[in-house]
């Protein structure tokens, strides 16, 4: 007998047997066995949750021969013919390969025939978004107003491309993604019953392999068994997932606590031996912080019980201030989505993990960052003040999120305009006196789109009556004409002389134009606003008090 999978052979039967859905299988049973049964049903939900399965359950929970129950035998001509894809009055239709006009031309004719063997004639239509538009207009009357007889049963990965026409003729049912505890849950059942030897570990790396997905998860538990020559060891499971041990995990965040460069790179170099999904090795990542998070700020909170990590969970939790594990999670996430921008894989995550190590706080107070950029100003010239805006701009991203309501902070010190840096070359002065960059901007009233231009260029250089202006790559097509010729009139007027203007392409400008001032000094008032509202007395007494969170999107400082 040829070997049948596992997502094939343990598939539900019956609506005991599913693994979630409840809130679906409530409203089925409920329906059936009242008889207030609706015409045209709609399933939607990600692949492998049981969209199919449920509707080939309702088809034979209509047409068992013993009667319409929501618990059909399983054992009659009509249950068993529904299990073997062989009974005739459940017609299944992909549509994805019959997506035409014609196709649905057939089955409205052949919808209105009585069914041959059973009570009811169902279809049952899978991946319904890709029908034609002419498909679906041609299917929508029957669908409103079907033979008693008939009931559609609609499935689909992507019920936004639905027409509001057809989803107005359904009843709805939205299936979850399965949690991995429901996963490992029911392939700790199926190897028992299959007398396959397991580890707990590897069930549950499996288990969040599938992501969500039931038929997916018995998928690499089939792949899983036949890697590791019939049973199931989670160093195989490790090694066909390309998913790390956790512990490697926990090192890297050791390595951070400790502020070890050497000692990070140590761990990154470790988990690269062993070719792992650099993607998976994040996630796993943002979930123990997750844990080291609800340890930190839910009290009571307790890890899972075969949990052996717990005690050093514990102890990071210690070592971790709270803010720096939401800045440290937000890390892992954008570095996840950011790894397909990287060179490579490896590199993307590598730089995640430098991220990290770089906003980590320093001895004394303030990050690597801030203490570096501190620590060089004595040996600059005097650059224009600006906060530390990667900084403050990654804080203010992990502030907590609660109840929209709008707060104004109290007059916040505002960093004072910021002076216009010296050229790289000393700019020539007529008798009297060239202004700085930013101020001619303004005698010239330049606005809009030259306004745009002129805010994105710094002032480079004078070449007798040329000014040389430097503008960033994605800037330059900015400088094309007339929109020079008006900005060079503009600026001849202020100067009371007439000046030529070229522009140069320089990757190195976007810090000293007065875009980049003007931003940097807005993000010094919001960084000073939102810890002024942190800071304030009632604001703490209401979080202490009553739990408030405060929301960061809400707070605006007073403008001058």
């Amino acid at each position: 007998m040829s070997y049948q999978v596992l997502a094939r052979k343990w598939r539900p039967r019956k609506f005991a047997e599913l693994v979630g859905q409840e809130h679906v299988v409530r409203a089925l049973t409920n329906a059936l066995d009242t008889g207030r049964m609706h015409h045209a049903y709609l399933f939607t939900g990600t692949r492998g949750v049981g969209k199919t399965t449920i509707a080939r359950i309702f088809a034979k929970s209509l047409n068992c021969e013993r009667g319409e129950s929501a618990d059909p035998c399983g054992e009659c001509a009509v249950c068993t013919a529904v299990d073997a894809g062989r009974f005739v009055d459940l017609l299944e239709i992909d549509a994805a390969s019959n997506t035409g006009v014609d196709d649905v031309r057939e089955v409205i004719e052949n919808a209105q025939y009585a069914p041959a063997r059973g009570r009811f004639k169902v279809y049952l239509v899978d991946e319904v978004h890709m029908l034609s538009k002419p498909a679906f207009n041609a299917l929508l009357k029957t669908l409103e107003e079907p033979p008693p007889h008939v009931k559609f049963l609609l499935a689909t990965t992507d019920p936004q491309k639905l027409p509001v026409t057809v989803l107005s003729r359904c009843l709805k049912f939205n299936l979850k993604r399965l949690l991995p505890e429901q996963i490992s849950g029911q392939m700790r059942h199926i190897l028992g019953a299959e007398n396959i030897p397991y580890e707990d570990a590897a069930i549950a790396e499996l288990a969040r392999g599938a992501d969500g997905s039931l038929r997916d998860g018995l998928s690499l538990l089939d792949q899983a068994i036949a890697y590791g020559g019939g049973s199931l060891r989670v160093d195989d499971v490790r090694a066909m997932l390309g998913s790390v041990a956790r512990g490697q995990v926990l090192g890297l965040l050791q390595a951070l606590t400790e502020g070890s460069g050497e000692a990070l790179m140590a761990e990154c170099t470790r988990i690269a031996s062993f070719s792992p999904d650099f993607g998976g090795v994040l996630d796993d990542l943002a979930s123990v912080l997750h844990r080291i998070q609800l340890t930190q700020l839910v009290p009571g909170y307790r890890p899972e019980q075969d949990d052996s990590d717990g005690d050093v969970l514990a102890g990071l939790a210690g070592q971790l201030a709270p803010e720096d594990v939401q800045l440290y999670y937000q890390i892992a996430t954008t570095g996840r989505r950011d790894l397909a921008l990287a060179p490579d894989a490896r590199t993307g995550f590598e730089m995640a993990m430098l991220r990290m190590l770089a906003f980590r706080p320093a001895e004394g107070g303030g990050s690597h960052v801030e203490r570096a950029v501190t620590s060089a100003a004595p040996r600059a010239p005097a650059p224009p003040p600006r906060a530390s805006a990667p900084v403050a701009n990654e804080r203010m991203h992990m502030a907590s999120v609660a109840e929209p309501s709008p707060v104004r902070a109290a007059p916040a010190p505002v960093a004072p305009p910021a002076a216009a840096p010296a050229p790289r070359m000393p700019i020539a002065k007529d008798a009297r006196g060239l202004p700085h960059w930013d101020s001619l901007i303004e005698q010239a009233n330049l606005r809009g789109p030259l306004g745009q231009l002129a805010q994105n260029a710094a002032l480079r250089d004078r070449e007798g009556h040329t000014l040389v202006l430097a503008l960033q790559p994605m800037h330059m097509h900015l400088a094309v004409e007339p929109m020079v010729s008006q900005m060079e009139e503009r600026i001849s007027q202020a100067l009371g002389e007439r000046v030529k203007l070229r522009f140069i392409e320089e990757r190195g400008a976007s810090g000293e134009t007065p875009a980049a001032r003007a931003a940097n000094a807005r993000e010094a008032a919001q960084s000073a606003a939102e810890q002024a509202i942190e800071e304030d007395p009632l604001v703490q007494s209401l979080k202490r008090e009553f739990g408030a969170r405060v929301v960061p999107q809400s707070i605006k400082p007073f403008e001058n």
